[in-house]
């Protein structure tokens, strides 16, 4: 039995140019959460972001989109945890993985950072590794030069309705990964096709 889920974190880049940006894709899985639960963000500069409490399978979750720009969401992530005295084993960070084709989702233990700038700057604010991760795919550009550009940029029309369906998959899980089930929710999430 897994650390229940006190705080949901979606990663992006503030800002209207950068919302419908593939490198948005935690920012979409959160606001899809808040949406289905009524709830509104609200910007706390103490925790320099946007926060939002929905409560999920009776337990009560709060949810956070950084105002900081992506290598910097760690400062947000280890303001809310401090204050709120969250453990870093209670904490799901969702974001976009290069490394997974649009459509698929998937969860993970801990890990290192892959390259993922928000991931790197989290595991530096929090001193430590072993928060959960969810991770939408949204495919390789092919050529690690492109990369930049590529998570800075619109999904094609395809790619983006895989990546909503990803998104609404990892949805349905949602209250077995809150209620620390992590491995169920990762047995339905992962036989998905």
């Amino acid at each position: 039995m897994s650390a229940v889920v006190a705080l949901i974190v979606g990663l992006g880049n503030p800002g209207p140019q950068y919302e419908e940006t593939r490198h948005n894709a935690g920012f979409w899985f959160v606001e899809a959460i808040a949406r289905q639960h009524g709830e509104q963000f609200r910007v706390e500069s103490k925790f320099h972001g946007e926060v939002a409490k929905v409560v999920i399978d009776g337990k009560q979750v709060w949810l956070l989109k950084p105002n900081t720009f992506m290598n910097r969401s760690g400062q947000a992530i280890s303001a809310l945890a401090r204050f709120y005295k969250i453990p870093l084993e209670n904490i799901l960070v969702v974001h976009d993985e290069l490394d997974l084709e649009p459509g698929t989702a998937r969860l993970k233990q801990g890990g290192g950072h892959g390259g993922h700038n928000g991931l790197r700057d989290t595991v530096a604010h929090m001193g430590g590794k072993d928060f959960m991760r969810l991770r939408i795919g949204i495919g390789h550009p092919g050529n690690s030069k492109q990369v930049s550009n590529y998570v800075l940029s619109r999904a094609g029309a395809d790619d983006q309705h895989l990546i909503e369906a990803s998104v609404s998959k990892a949805l349905d899980v949602l209250p077995q990964i809150v209620s620390g089930d992590l491995q169920k929710a990762m047995n339905s999430l992962h036989s998905e096709r």
